[in-house]
């Protein structure tokens, strides 16, 4: 693996320790401000990559998978981040300060349905995003042998997408029931 996939690491690794101390701050500390900045600084290790990765291309170096990957985890991280945060917030509430009110909702039918249907449009959301990105570093980049790489990641999201799609129109049509105990013979 080259330097820029250890960046990539390095950033997901960062991305949930800062929540992670955020919480926290805000939590066991009691550093409301303290653990709003840490939450709110997210974005930088977002910003980092992006630079990062922009050098690297700048440099004349062949665009790789790695580099769409980061493009990739941009999106998601931009579109997902807000509710990563929140799921992080919500289950760091109930497993570590041991409120009962903020148990995680257990959801079955079209309530489950609608829920992952609007992770579905974040992740057109974070589609839109890291392709914009891909297209961008493309254009920038100007030579199709040095960003065959990119082309084939926007190719190989959209599938990943169309299989989304197709997961999330089947909890219309079938949804998710919930588990029901068995009883013994």
């Amino acid at each position: 693996m080259n330097y820029l996939g250890w960046i990539i690491i390095a950033c997901e690794v960062s991305f949930w320790v800062v929540i992670l101390l955020g919480l926290m701050g805000r939590y066991l500390l009691q550093l409301q401000k303290l653990g709003f900045l840490l939450l709110a600084s997210t974005p930088i290790i977002d910003l980092l990559l992006i630079i990062i990765t922009s050098i690297d291309l700048y440099r004349g170096a062949t665009a790789t998978l790695a580099h769409g990957i980061a493009a990739v985890y941009i999106g998601v991280s931009l579109a997902f981040g807000k509710s990563m945060i929140n799921w992080m917030d919500e289950k760091f509430q109930f497993y570590i300060m041991k409120k009962p009110s903020a148990k995680p909702v257990k959801r079955y039918g079209i309530p489950f349905a609608k829920h992952y249907g609007k992770g579905f449009i974040k992740h057109v959301v974070a589609f839109t995003i890291g392709v914009a990105i891909l297209e961008m570093m493309i254009i920038y980049i100007q030579d199709p042998q040095r960003t065959e790489a990119l082309n084939t990641m926007v190719s190989v999201w959209l599938i990943v997408l169309a299989i989304d799609l197709y997961i999330t129109t089947s909890y219309f049509i079938w949804p998710k029931k919930e588990k029901t105990a068995k009883k013994p013979h």
